[in-house]
Formats: C-alpha cells, structure tokens, sequence
C-alpha cells in the first residue's frame, strides 16, 4: 500500500511516467513531418480508437513507471533538442515538471493529443487529432497549432470541419487517411482538399520508409 500510495503521489507531480517506449528518430506525420526529434510515448488511454494502431499503449499498468529526471537524463544526448510527446493519451498526466525541465535545457516541446484532458505542460507546438467518441475539451481547441483529423470514411470530413470552427484563425488543417484504409479512401481525400483548400493532407510518412 505504501509504494502503491508513493507511486499515486509521483504520478499526480508528474515526478514519474508509464513510459512505453522512448525513441530518436523522424517526425512522420503533420506539419512537421521528415524532422529530427526525440519521441516519448506514455501509456495509458481512455479513448480507446478501434482503428489504433498502438493499442498496447492503452493499459497504463503494463508499463513501468520512470523517474521523470530519468527520462529527461536519455532525452538530454538528442542533437536536435525537440521532443515529440505523445502516446496513450499523454494529458491523462501532470506534464508541468517534464516540460519545465526540458526548457531548462533548451529543448523545443511537441504535444499529440486528442485534447480529451485538461492541459498541462508547457507547449512550442500542440498537435490536435480530436476522436469523435471522447472530443476534445474546449480549451484545447483554442491552443491548437494543428488540427490534424483521421479520415476512415467520407462522414468524417463532416467530423473534420465541425473541429476546424472550433480551432484558431491560424491553426493549420490536416486530413489524415486511417492507415488501413489509405488505399480506399486516399483518393476521397485528395478531391476534398482540391475542393476545400484550407486543407492539407498528412500521410504516416514514417510506415512507408520503415522507422518507428
């Protein structure tokens, strides 16, 4: 129980993570896809896509909880001081300690979230992938650097531009197709965005050239 009521304690000062894996390589999605960063994913997730592709992120309790100074010491050798946090659902923890830290060190910081929590954390960049089951809190929108929808069907483009109202002026649009169905549904995506040119289209870069 003590160790139980220490981790609870560690957790909620965002002192410690359940770290599913941590990782130096290319950003493959969005805005800033083919640049070098350092990726942290915490597990841990109540929203539960059908269409995930990192379901083994979604059970917090099977990764282990990490020192948050820990992480930051194998973060801390990265040559391109910018770190991707991602997951899970990372706003489920108190991201204020980890974010402050990396600024210590000059680090640029790069939020994905599905903005179904409360923010936390001290953000460069916040990419916004909202899931039509658990949506995004309203504060979250308006801090949005990038609204970055997964289109499965042709109704989520009804889905992607309710969010689009949401966001601020200069927040940049994305459509994104859902990896098993990119070949069926590309092209749909492509007439949108001809048609509605606010829109760019994002591809997981990373899965055709074989990097994590």
């Amino acid at each position: 129980m003590k160790r139980a009521s220490m981790d609870d304690k560690l957790l909620d000062k965002g002192l410690a993570l359940p770290i599913m894996e941590d990782f130096y390589s290319i950003q493959g999605e969005g805005f800033h896809t083919g640049k070098p960063a350092y990726f942290t994913r915490i597990g841990g997730c109540d929203v539960g896509c059908s269409w995930c592709d990192v379901k083994e992120s979604w059970n917090a309790s099977l990764w282990p909880l990490t020192r948050t100074d820990d992480i930051i010491k194998r973060i801390e050798s990265c040559s391109a001081k910018a770190v991707v946090v991602t997951g899970g659902e990372p706003l489920m923890y108190n991201l204020d300690y980890f974010c402050s830290e990396l600024k210590k060190r000059n680090f640029k910081t790069f939020l994905e979230t599905s903005g179904s929590h409360s923010l936390t954390g001290i953000w460069d960049w916040i990419c916004l992938s909202p899931k039509k089951y658990s949506p995004p809190l309203k504060e979250i929108y308006t801090k949005a650097d990038e609204l970055k929808v997964i289109i499965q069907t042709k109704g989520d483009f009804d889905w992607a531009e309710k969010n689009a109202e949401m966001v601020k002026k200069n927040c940049l649009l994305f459509l994104q197709p859902e990896w098993s169905k990119r070949d069926i549904i590309i092209s749909e995506i492509v007439k949108y965005v001809k048609a509605n040119p606010k829109w760019r289209i994002s591809l997981q870069s990373h899965k055709y050239i074989g990097i994590p």
